[in-house]
């Protein structure tokens, strides 16, 4: 198998505003584009309120996707309000203007401005979500994702390519938004990227992590990070997700202390070899490719896993079940 090098890097959000997934497959191209400022003030209540609420509205191009059946087209509103999304805004193109759908609720010069962003042909179906930006895209990314694997399977050529790619850059806080807490969007050991330091306590958020994803079609095939090595840097991401000081000492003072000692610059990644082997042997299932093979009530066949327990391992590790 010939592998185009160096392999293509995108920095995480780069990946998930053009393509709505952190792991994105590049065999078929059908990226999202951002429709915000087209819509802005078009008239139509959806898009305006999202817009003025600070949200984003994303749009795709579905090839061909003029064609498909109501109900067909409800199944992809269906796929996308599984992601979050409150419903799917589309319209067909159809003699050069938008036609169906939301085509009503906007002005003809808007339409035009729709169909050239995403580069639409005649009886393609322009499918937008418009909501937060992170729900936008992830919804939209699984819709990519459906039409592109059903367009790999008429396209041959590409469906047999081999499309390795880096994504870097992802953040390393996330704020839980029922809460509203900060948390490690990976985990807290993880080096920021030099350059942001200055903002690891002022805005956290923009914080960016030394951390790398290793994709191939679609499938994540690897992933590591450059680890923190300076007190520092250290104790000022636990004050960040929250540890004072005590506890940061109670729980990891023998790695910080480590610190001071001099500990190297370090990092590594783990492979998912099992996923290689799949993705080599054209499966669809890891299942068929694990060492241990599962089943789906996570069950193995090989070993008989899982097993009663014997009662004397118990009580050795001072474990006591209650049925």
């Amino acid at each position: 198998m010939e592998v185009p090098l160096p392999f293509e890097r995108i920095p995480y959000r780069v990946s998930m505003d053009r393509y709505g997934s952190d792991k994105p497959d590049l065999r078929f191209d059908f990226p999202l584009e951002d429709a915000t400022e087209l819509v802005r003030d078009s008239g139509f209540q959806v898009f305006d309120a999202t817009v003025a609420s600070g949200g984003a509205v994303k749009c795709l191009r579905v090839p061909g996707g003029g064609a498909l059946s109501r109900k067909d087209q409800d199944e992809l509103e269906a796929l996308v309000k599984t992601y979050g999304a409150k419903g799917l805004a589309r319209a067909k193109v159809s003699g050069g203007q938008l036609d169906g759908g939301i085509a009503k609720f906007l002005q003809p010069e808007l339409h035009q401005k729709l169909i050239a962003l995403v580069s639409a042909a005649e009886g393609d179906l322009l499918a937008l979500v418009a909501d937060r930006r992170d729900v936008a895209c992830r919804a939209l990314g699984a819709l990519r994702s459906r039409i592109g694997n059903q367009w790999l399977k008429s396209h041959p050529e590409a469906a047999a390519q081999w499309r390795f790619l880096w994504v870097t850059e992802f953040p390393l806080f996330e704020r839980d938004p029922a809460t509203g807490v900060l948390a490690p969007a990976h985990h807290m050991f993880t080096m920021p990227m030099e350059e942001d330091l200055p903002y690891l306590e002022s805005d956290p958020e923009r914080v960016r992590g030394r951390l790398y994803d290793l994709v191939l079609n679609g499938y994540e095939m690897g992933s590591g990070s450059i680890r923190i090595h300076r007190r520092d840097v250290q104790e000022a991401v636990m004050r960040v997700v929250g540890l004072s000081l005590e506890d940061a000492e109670r729980k990891f003072g023998f790695l910080l202390k480590a610190f001071q000692f001099g500990a190297p610059p370090h990092g590594g990644i783990g492979m998912g070899l099992d996923r290689l082997v799949m993705l080599f042997a054209g499966r669809q299932s890891l299942r068929d490719t694990i060492a241990f093979p599962k089943t789906t009530s996570a069950s193995s066949l090989m070993d008989g896993c899982p097993a009663p327990v014997d009662a004397g391992d118990l009580k050795e590790l001072r474990i006591n079940v209650q049925e």
